[in-house]
């Protein structure tokens, strides 16, 4: 691929991802002003908000993995100039929400038992609890608003969903500070407040979106022209893609929940750590996700529009631009770690321990940051079940035995605590990395692969 064409492919990703990165930076800032807000309340809150988090989240991004599909499926469409077509996979996309929304609110609100597996302390599992019983309230919502916004971005409309959560950021703050420390006479609710902040943020997320529409694009899309009862034949097409992009993302999610409960055991200090380092990951992971995201929209289209070779194209300048992005992070996050963690926690201990552990986070951007964007091509090609695999391989036969076996000093050696349980991640997500990178080569070179994937 000649230079310009890398050069209009690269602004081509950054037109659409810059608003999704923007979006996932919203996000991930919610997430930050729950641990930061929660972890100055008390650390026994920032520990039960994190606990809480390792339930809730994953078992959400499982469920809302599945509606994923609607933006390659989507996309496709847009690229063969079907785009009418649309109307009716997004409409079994809203059912598909509903019926998982039932699944989230079953699983969140009875956790308590594996809190109890865990061993985890009293004070913090009562916060998770009262956290979890709160946040649940949110979920219908949200699950159906992540179906309209994937909708929107296969639609490559990704500046409105920006602004949907750019609003719900200054709204998740404020709530967060009402039910938290208790102001304008409400009761200080610690981390439970910030469940109750999540779940009203996320009605208003809902409504919002639901303005959309009303909009040119989703009327052309068709979304709202009737009413549609569930289809067995497009729900089995939407799950068929999306459930091994939600269970990819659950694998991956899930074990830094297992390891959370593991590094429990070692006491407060270790897992407002733990919470800490992996904060800053994911904060750093919104560009590449986001890369990905712009490349799955991407792929998706030149496929729709058998463009295969553009296809490619898009794939190659992605990974370039992930890599060059991981590399410059790892730098500020080993020269600037004592600076970025003061902004969690004012506890000695924990900020000398999340301080080391970021040096670890710097190795695992390369990994990380790659992986996530060549997955996020392969989605738009349609080709999900090859990833699921793969995480499943690198995460829980890999990372989460050595992890424990490394952190609890299981081989022999000195335990080493929570750096042990980041090495195991480290090296189980290079296996990840590598297998999803050939798999990306060999289904972008493939153009029967292509056309029974995207069912041609």
């Amino acid at each position: 691929m000649s230079r310009s064409l890398q050069l209009a492919e690269a602004k081509a990703l950054f037109r659409l991802g810059a608003p999704m990165a923007a979006t996932q930076f919203f996000i991930m800032a919610m997430g930050f002003l729950d641990t930061a807000m929660a972890g100055h309340y008390a650390s026994t809150d920032l520990a039960g908000v994190a606990l809480g988090g390792n339930i809730y989240w994953p078992t959400f991004m499982l469920c809302s993995g599945v509606t994923m599909a609607l933006t390659p499926m989507v996309a496709q469409l847009r690229g063969a100039n079907r785009v009418n077509e649309s109307g009716a996979i997004v409409r079994q996309g809203l059912w598909a929400s509903a019926f998982a929304a039932v699944f989230c609110v079953l699983i969140v609100i009875n956790a308590e038992p594996l809190f109890a597996l865990a061993g985890v302390e009293a004070g913090a599992t009562d916060v998770a609890l009262r956290y979890l019983k709160a946040a649940a309230w949110g979920m219908p919502a949200v699950l159906l608003y992540v179906a309209l916004r994937y909708t929107s971005e296969g639609l490559g409309k990704t500046l409105p969903p920006m602004l949907i959560a750019g609003t719900a950021l200054p709204l998740n703050g404020l709530l967060n500070w009402i039910f938290i420390y208790g102001e304008f006479g409400f009761p200080a609710l610690g981390g439970e407040g910030c469940g109750w902040a999540t779940a009203i943020v996320m009605w208003c997320e809902l409504g919002m979106i639901s303005l959309l529409l009303r909009t040119s694009f989703f009327k052309a899309a068709g979304v709202s022209e009737r009413f549609d009862w569930p289809n067995l034949a497009i729900l089995k097409s939407i799950f068929r893609i999306g459930l091994p992009i939600g269970a990819t993302v659950f694998l991956e999610m899930m074990v830094f929940s297992v390891i959370g409960f593991m590094v429990a055991s070692l006491g407060v200090v270790s897992v407002a750590a733990y919470s800490i380092a992996g904060n800053v990951n994911w904060a750093t992971y919104v560009i590449p996700m986001s890369i990905g995201g712009a490349a799955s929209i991407r792929v998706g289209y030149f496929v729709g529009a058998g463009d295969y070779e553009q296809s490619r194209n898009v794939a190659k300048t992605a990974f370039a631009l992930s890599l060059s992005y991981a590399l410059v992070v790892s730098a500020i996050l080993i020269f600037g770690r004592e600076s970025i963690v003061t902004i969690y926690s004012n506890d000695p201990e924990v900020l000398t321990l999340a301080a080391t552990l970021l040096i670890f986070i710097a190795v695992y951007q390369i990994v990380d940051d790659t992986q996530a964007t060549m997955i996020g091509a392969l989605r738009g090609y349609k080709d999900t079940r090859a990833p699921m695999l793969y995480s499943l391989l690198g995460y829980w036969v890999v990372a989460m035995p050595l992890g424990a076996a490394l952190g609890f000093g299981w081989l022999g050696y000195e335990p080493w605590g929570v750096y042990g349980f980041w090495a195991g991640l480290t090296i189980g997500l290079s296996i990840v990395a590598v297998c999803v990178g050939v798999r990306l080569l060999r289904t972008s070179r493939n153009d029967s692969r292509i056309q029974a994937l995207s069912g041609a």
